[in-house]
């Protein structure tokens, strides 16, 4: 039996490693470009990378950057920024995915998206909207993929402790832990695996939203 391959945009650090890493641990062949490696803010770029991947099983679209600003002060060039990485990029490697997995009529696509597309706080108006974005994305593309057997699932990691919020300040840290209700944050290593269960034990699993920390 040939071994599963997957795509995991933002592979390079924090949660993208982490997902890459589990993957592999699960027996995948998993390809992790980072932003270095692979722009998908480039629709061309996309299209080549993915053209180089025969039959695969798993993308997921984890690319992601921030640009927070109260709305008074954010500039065009802040909101373009995080559109293009977190819903166009997700876009780009989704389309040129799901081409060859209607093709072979077999396939799942993960959207990572972020519990602030459902409760945003303050001075995230940018990456808010994107990151709801991708839920709309996502249930429109189950719809249309799902005859091909083709999954489409979106996942809402919750708060962790990486490079993307190593810069908050302390108080806000504290704040954000004090709305879990059990007192703590999920890790990279926790949606990693939870990844692997969603793309291995849940075959019959599509257009869902699954939100992994303990906020209500």
């Amino acid at each position: 039996m040939n071994r599963q391959s997957a795509w995991v945009s933002g592979g390079k650090n924090g949660l993208g490693k982490a997902i890459a890493a589990a993957l592999r641990s699960a027996g995948m062949e998993v390809a992790s470009p980072g932003s270095s490696d692979l722009d998908v803010r480039d629709a061309d770029a996309v299209q080549t990378y993915a053209e180089g991947m025969n039959d695969l099983d798993l993308l997921v679209c984890n690319a992601g950057v921030t640009a927070d600003k109260p709305l008074a002060r954010m500039t065009e060039a802040d909101w373009e920024q995080v559109m293009d990485v977190n819903l166009n990029g997700a876009f780009r490697c989704a389309r040129a995915a799901a081409r060859s997995m209607m093709k072979r009529r077999g396939g799942h696509i993960i959207l990572i998206s972020s519990y602030s597309a459902v409760h945003p706080p303050a001075g995230q108006a940018n990456y808010a909207a994107s990151k709801a974005a991708l839920i709309g994305m996502m249930r429109s593309m189950a719809k249309e993929l799902g005859p091909r057997n083709v999954r489409v699932n979106v996942v809402l990691p919750g708060f962790l402790e990486t490079r993307m919020t190593e810069g908050l300040a302390d108080s806000v840290k504290e704040s954000s832990r004090s709305r879990h209700v059990l007192g703590r944050y999920n890790t990279v290593e926790a949606v990693g695996d939870f990844i692997c269960f969603l793309h291995r034990s849940m075959p019959h699993t599509s257009g869902q939203v699954f939100n992994l920390d303990s906020r209500v």
